[in-house]
């Protein structure tokens, strides 16, 4: 009998945040407003980038990697919760549940790497300037996004795969804003031991050297920041990093919070609040943080938003 009642899903349903059922309307205007700010944010980032020839460095290329990044993540899951908050779309299909979770997931790994090889980045242009062009050539930038993007979407694909086979029983309710991971595990009737095991082999040998390589980074960085004897020096070394080593932390910081903790002290409230700083929150900041802190960013956007205006005026 117990064999019967085991069945592949066919679909399931998200909840979203029922457990506040008088602010659905707000929330939905609310992650409307966060939407729309993450794709003008991202998008001003990408043009402004390609627009200035003076952007037109490894340190902007990355950060428009990141800028598309952004916009790809959140537009995996954003649309969908907008849709169970106005209409009460809750229902959809295993294989787009498994789509979702795989091109999200995808996208954290991406950004482990790519936050990484930013970091090195700006450890070369600030421990070896005289050296950087040659290090980080065109050539060399392209190979390392290249690979970053496709070691991203090959890294979780196996996961995708064991779990589009579980068997699931009873409840195909899933307790998030989206088809988490998680959330997933927590619904299925199939040994999840295999699939932990591997995020845990994820874990210590891919998330944790990028954690240690980009803290390296930023050790050699502030070390030979202070070295550098004028105070000018040293502020303009700063600010060229300052913004990177911010997203980090913020990064980091809510990965660690939601992956790390003991499984006694997690709940699947905690873990969508969570959710909604390192999906939602972390890329409408994005823009903001690498643009108010960075001096030629924020020179080429008013230098382009005055030729528009210009223009207009003509």
């Amino acid at each position: 009998m117990a064999e019967e009642n085991l069945t592949t899903a066919t679909d399931f349903i998200i909840l979203g945040f029922p457990e506040y059922p008088r602010l659905q309307i707000p929330f939905f205007l609310l992650f409307l407003m966060i939407y729309l700010i993450i794709l003008m944010g991202n998008l001003t980032i990408i043009a402004v980038t390609y627009l200035d020839p003076h952007l037109h460095t490894p340190m902007y290329f990355f950060l428009c990697n990141l800028s598309f990044l952004d916009i790809s993540s959140t537009s995996v899951t954003l649309p969908k919760l907008l849709d169970i908050l106005l209409r009460k779309g809750q229902h959809i299909s295993a294989v787009g549940c498994f789509t979702q979770m795989y091109f999200f997931i995808s996208s954290l790994c991406v950004e482990h790497v790519l936050l990484t090889v930013m970091a090195y980045d700006r450890y070369v242009a600030i421990c070896h300037p005289l050296r950087y062009a040659a290090i980080m050539n065109p050539k060399v930038c392209v190979l390392m996004v290249a690979g970053t993007w496709i070691f991203g979407f090959l890294e979780i694909l196996a996961h995708t795969v064991l779990i589009s086979r579980f068997y699931f029983c009873g409840s195909n309710e899933i307790n998030h804003f989206f088809c988490d991971l998680s959330a997933l595990l927590k619904l299925s009737c199939t040994s999840t031991f295999t699939v932990e095991s591997m995020i845990f082999i994820v874990g210590i040998f891919i998330a944790i050297p990028c954690l240690i390589s980009t803290l390296t980074s930023y050790i050699y960085i502030i070390s030979s920041i202070l070295r550098i004897r004028s105070t000018e020096g040293r502020r303009k070394a700063f600010s060229t990093c300052s913004s990177h080593l911010t997203v980090v932390i913020l990064f980091y910081g809510s990965v660690i919070g939601l992956y790390l903790r003991p499984s006694s002290m997690q709940s699947m409230n905690q873990n969508k609040i969570i959710a909604v700083l390192y999906n939602v929150l972390i890329p409408m900041f994005n823009p903001l943080i690498y643009s108010l802190n960075n001096k030629a960013v924020k020179e080429a956007l008013g230098k382009d938003i005055g030729v528009t205006g210009g223009s207009q005026g003509r």
